[in-house]
């Protein structure tokens, strides 16, 4: 594959596993198991608001679990990802963040401005990174992947969020599935 370096090569697994920004910002490299074909998630970027004893607000980044019980899992990869991931990892130590490749972090604000850049180089319409776990959950189904599997997989405590707000089956998907039915 052409261009991949770290930041694409994280887009293009958030594409692939439906991993939220934040997740892909905290992921190290001791987290990918490329014997196993799974990414550990167990922690998760963001940018807080504090605010002081004096109503003066800033904003600092924290490290920490993620959201829920579900949302620390095991996610697969496919196939096709191993040998890219594998290929980037030969120089890589196992306790640097993964967009990296050392100590030091991305947070999620800095991965959205690079992914904005990527897709407006592109010529490719604006969208929110956001958008990528939308396209995961959807292309999931839409390929035939239970919707238990993919719920679990983007860490949903349960089937219908992830049908309610990530599934957007297309009118391609859907004429194909009506013709399932037949007359007689």
């Amino acid at each position: 594959m052409n261009n991949i370096n770290l930041i694409n090569l994280g887009i293009l697994i958030c594409l692939f596993t439906g991993l939220r920004v934040g997740e892909i910002c905290a992921l190290k490299w001791s987290d990918i198991d490329l014997k196993n074909k799974i990414i550990k998630v167990n922690k998760t970027i963001q940018r807080v608001q504090i605010v002081d004893d004096y109503h003066n607000s800033k904003t600092t980044v924290i490290l920490q679990a993620p959201k829920s019980d579900k949302s620390i899992r095991e996610v697969p990869l496919v196939d096709d990802l191993i040998s890219i991931i594998g290929s980037q990892f030969n120089n890589s130590n196992k306790a640097s963040y993964f967009l990296t490749g050392n100590k030091n972090y991305i947070e999620p604000r800095s991965l959205h401005n690079k992914f904005k850049k990527i897709l407006y180089d592109a010529k490719i319409n604006d969208i929110n990174f956001h958008a990528l776990r939308h396209t995961f959950a959807t292309r999931a189904i839409e390929s035939g992947i239970d919707v238990k599997s993919v719920s679990e997989i983007l860490g949903h405590s349960n089937v219908s969020m992830t049908l309610q707000k990530y599934v957007h089956i297309s009118m391609q998907q859907k004429l194909k599935e009506i013709n399932k039915l037949k007359l007689f």
